[in-house]
């Protein structure tokens, strides 16, 4: 006897040192059933449903003969047990949880993780997909599940299936179940739970045109997990659920740094459909994901306007144009733009205009104003725009 109260006053001291802020014994959402069970007859229990951020749920099962009760119930036991660490130390835990009192008579039990499973091992002697089985006849156990195990793989209840020993005599078997909720996870966002998204979101299309991968999905996870929970996420519809992740997306973008360089990507991704004449394209990666997502500058407006004026849209491409100039004054490119759209619309007075003020500077370090103007004088003829009034500027540049 004194053995035994020292190995309890040693747990119990060990608990109160230990106790933590990490999460909470759930006191409500418990399991607490006693089942009568004939003599070497099945009976499937499920457990009630955990709580979102379950990380560790600890059972115990006690045989009572008939006239027994349990004294401290499991949830009044863990009162004095800070967090799962102290149960999960071994040996001296387990007795510490298991009930004082306990029959003479035994039983097997098996714990699945869904119903159908635990159905078939209760009406047949089929076993399938059990995540713990014990077949050797116990009259009392006490044990702690914990998310490594194949148990809590995100599963929101157990069905518990217990087999009596008995050879005549019915028994009482008295059987609860305690969720440990950690506070880290208690908007659904467990390991398992994580690792669903993570799969999800390498899938999309989005995800696997990003570099640095890495870095951007530890920014996804962190916001998008609080932003959601993780029944809100198994909830939304599929609509919902991608403009979520666009959502969310963009803000992990600019919280990582690697916006500027996704935006760049894009950039020059469209650049490759207006060389290869494959206008639409270029044109709706511009508009789609860049224009209409509020992230365009100037250069956005500028090729946009390239575009339009590509497929001779050239009140749109004007429209395009102004907006670049108007957010960037100093890139002269957009007004090179301008008068190319002017005279290609009929008001060469105005094009010459533009030549006039702009014809000594460059438009880049190592390309002059008149350059830039033949070159883009050659691409038009070879897409086979009117060159009639090229003479006029061209003059001009002389």
């Amino acid at each position: 006897m004194n053995t035994r109260l020292n190995v309890l006053f040693a747990l119990f001291s060990t608990f109160v040192l230990a106790q933590s802020k990490d999460g909470y014994w759930d006191n409500i959402r418990t399991t607490n059933e006693t089942i009568t069970l004939s003599a070497g007859k099945k009976k499937m229990i499920k457990t009630a449903d955990f709580p979102l951020g379950t990380t560790e749920v600890v059972y115990r099962i006690s045989i009572l003969d008939d006239n027994q009760k349990i004294s401290s119930s499991l949830v009044s036991v863990l009162k004095a047990i800070p967090d799962p660490t102290g149960i999960s130390q071994g040996s001296a835990g387990a007795v510490f949880l298991a009930s004082t009192i306990s029959g003479d008579d035994k039983c097997k039990y098996a714990v699945f993780t869904n119903e159908k499973d635990a159905l078939e091992y209760e009406k047949s002697t089929v076993l399938k997909n059990a995540c713990v089985f014990q077949n050797e006849p116990v009259n009392k156990e006490a044990k702690l599940l914990s998310e490594k195990s194949k148990c809590l793989s995100g599963n929101q209840n157990l069905w518990f299936v217990f087999e009596s020993d008995n050879w005549i005599m019915k028994q009482k078997i008295v059987f609860e179940v305690v969720p440990w909720v950690d506070y880290k996870f208690k908007n659904g966002w467990t390991n398992a739970a994580k690792k669903e998204l993570l799969l999800e979101i390498e899938k999309n299309e989005f995800f696997k045109s990003i570099k640095q991968k890495e870095k951007l999905l530890g920014y996804f996870m962190e916001t998008f997990t609080s932003k959601y929970n993780f029944n809100d996420y198994k909830e939304i519809i599929p609509a919902e659920k991608a403009k979520a992740f666009s959502d969310v997306m963009d803000e992990s973008l600019k919280k990582s740094g690697l916006m500027n360089g996704y935006l760049d990507g894009i950039r020059a991704e469209a650049k490759r459909f207006l060389l290869a004449k494959e206008y639409e394209k270029g044109m709706s990666l511009i508009e789609n994901d860049i224009i209409q997502k509020g992230r365009a500058a100037d250069l956005d407006y500028g090729l946009q306007g390239d575009f339009y004026l590509m497929t001779k849209q050239y009140i749109k491409a004007e429209v395009a144009i102004k907006k670049a100039i108007s957010i960037n004054t100093a890139n002269i490119e957009h007004q090179l733009r301008l008068a190319h759209v002017y005279l290609f619309s009929d008001r060469v007075s105005d094009a010459k205009d533009i030549h006039k003020k702009y014809r000594s500077n460059n438009v880049s370090s190592s390309k002059s104003w008149t350059q830039a103007t033949k070159e883009d004088f050659d691409n038009f003829k070879k897409n086979g725009f009117p060159n009639d009034d090229f003479k006029k500027i061209l003059r001009i540049l002389e």
